[in-house]
């Protein structure tokens, strides 16, 4: 091992842990480093002409994106996706999220540069459910979200995985634009707020790359994606506020599990009826009730949606200049931890301007 490599794997050891345990921090050092280690370089890649034909053109295609991500969305890849990784798998990492049997606030994990998240990474889809399954054993409600895309949140330069390459083109160029946010803008400790602000600037850098590239076909699909998305939305936000009051009331246990399992099944219902009503029958989210909703997908779910409308003001306040929003977002990350989450929490038609800041 050189003395660069030794390095590395102690500053990734000092970022990654922290009151996580040593087989923990052990297996996402192993699990970095043969990513690393299984890296191609992209140009080379491409000059060896040994690439399938449909590799070789999603690799041309993440060029022009991360051209596209730095001249107009003002997102700077640094030394970042000039290699690839090929993993043969459907996921890059699995992510357990997991919440008390009667609230909708995630367990966190703390972390030395991500701070206290509500999740903990694992590279072994196996080692994943086994830590899932100890944690469904202690009574709390669990989910293991697989992961497509890989960031470091700018302490090493990612490479593109080939998981990402399973979905359609403005699928991948929203996977490129939100990690690409998480490495211009991530606030330690502040899941909600990272993951809103990263979203915010997936939906808009996919919406604009598609203005840009007159991809008619592809843009029809992606804002009948999107609009599902705001519908399945609004299910779980309602369910939240319901289950928020089952959860708050007086009443016993036994009650509050009953009504727990009457509203998910409500929930579950809602959904199937929406997806015949409403999506023509294309089952976008049938993933999440694979293991049965529970109250850790909806705090997942929270964590990426729940501040969207925040960002799509600070947006309009900025017209648009996505320099400016760049800025605008960066002087809210720096509000005191209760200020930021009330801005955050904020609808739609109640976000204040950002001229003040």
């Amino acid at each position: 091992m050189s003395a660069f490599r030794f390095l590395n794997l102690l500053i990734l050891a000092a970022a990654l842990a922290a009151c996580a345990g040593p087989g923990w921090y052990a297996q996402a050092i192993s699990g970095h480093y043969r990513l690393m280690g299984d890296r191609q370089d992209i140009d080379e890649a491409l000059k060896s002409g040994e690439l399938d034909p449909e590799t070789a053109t999603r690799l041309e295609q993440t060029r022009d994106m991360l051209a596209f991500a730095g001249s107009e969305l003002r997102l700077d890849a640094g030394g970042s996706y000039r290699d690839f990784v090929m993993t043969g798998q459907d996921a890059v990492s699995w992510n357990v999220i997991a919440a008390p049997e009667f609230s909708l606030e995630p367990r966190r994990w703390c972390f030395v540069v991500a701070g206290c998240v509500p999740y903990r990474g694992y590279f072994d889809p196996e080692a994943a459910e086994r830590f899932a399954g100890r944690l469904e054993a202690r009574g709390l409600d669990v989910t293991v979200s697989p992961a497509i895309a890989y960031s470091t949140l700018g302490w090493f330069e990612d490479p593109l995985i080939d998981t990402m390459f399973r979905y359609d083109d403005a699928q991948l160029a929203g996977f490129l634009f939100h990690e690409l946010a998480h490495r211009q803008l991530y606030v330690r400790g502040d899941a909600n707020f990272s993951e809103a602000y990263a979203s915010f600037v997936e939906a808009a850098g996919v919406t604009a790359w598609l203005r840009a590239t007159e991809r008619q076909s592809l843009a029809e699909d992606w804002r009948a994606r999107k609009e599902a998305g705001r519908a399945f939305t609004d299910l779980l936000r309602q369910a939240r506020r319901d289950l928020g009051r089952v959860y708050a009331s007086d009443a016993g246990d036994d009650w509050k599990r009953r009504e727990k399992a009457a509203r998910f099944q409500a929930l579950e219902s809602e959904y199937r009826e929406t997806v015949k009503r409403r999506w023509n029958g294309r089952d976008y989210y049938s993933g999440w009730f694979a293991r049965g909703p529970n109250n850790a997908q909806l705090a997942l779910a929270e964590s990426y949606l729940g501040g969207v409308c925040a960002f799509s003001g600070l947006f309009e306040s900025a017209n648009a200049d996505w320099a400016r929003f760049h800025e605008l977002a960066l002087a809210r990350s720096k509000l005191d931890e209760a200020a930021r989450r009330d801005w955050l929490q904020q609808p739609c038609g109640d976000i204040a301007s950002g001229d003040d800041l």
